[in-house]
């Protein structure tokens, strides 16, 4: 049976995505906290998708080998998460590889999460690449966050710790806001006055 079977036509499954530290978090944080609705975060389930002894971390270690390994862990031998992302971002093959590795199986997570939450209305689904990985299709309608370069570029380097040259790789290795845009049915303005998202969600929620 198609996965997407399991999915409840007359639920409002809401995709929320946007560029790289364009306030996705903010935004999810304020809906949790004022709205009782369930909030499924793809970037999450990923890491579930890769811990020890998974179908996801045992293809990532034998693809990279024990270079992938986090020698700073005192536990299991957990994925470095940072080096992985380091790899994708210098590296197209390595991107693609993981992309098509990881994509499918997010997207069977989400669709699990999603038939858990059958009873409940409305859903928000977190999805950063939403687009890359061809997640429209479970959505019934999709938000994007609208935030400019320099801002993603500034708050990237803040929150990871890298350099603007990596801070732009990684912005430049998603789709344009402009191609997003196209394909989007709400627009979550979080370029500088908070206010507009917060009335665009208080409108539609």
């Amino acid at each position: 049976m198609d996965i997407l079977q399991n999915l409840k036509n007359n639920q409002r499954r809401i995709g929320l995505t946007g560029g790289i530290a364009s306030g996705k978090t903010t935004i999810t944080n304020y809906i949790r906290k004022y709205k009782n609705i369930p909030i499924l975060d793809a970037d999450n389930l990923s890491k579930e998708l890769i811990k020890p002894k998974t179908y996801g971390y045992n293809k990532i270690l034998n693809h990279f080998g024990n270079r992938i390994i986090d020698n700073t862990s005192n536990s299991e031998e957990v994925i470095n998460r940072k080096l992985l992302r380091k790899i994708i971002f210098q590296h197209s093959e390595s991107k693609e590889w993981i992309e098509k590795l990881l994509h499918p199986l997010i997207k069977e997570k989400m669709i699990e999460e999603c038939s858990q939450y059958k009873n409940n209305q409305t859903i928000v689904m977190v999805l950063p690449l939403l687009f890359e990985a061809k997640f429209e299709d479970i959505c019934t309608e999709i938000w994007l966050v609208k935030c400019p370069k320099e801002l993603q570029k500034k708050r990237l380097i803040k929150r990871d710790k890298i350099s603007e040259k990596e801070a732009y790789a990684a912005i430049n290795l998603q789709l344009s806001f402009k191609e997003k845009r196209k394909f989007s049915d709400i627009i979550l303005d979080n370029s500088d006055d908070q206010n507009k998202w917060i009335n665009t969600i208080k409108e539609l929620l």
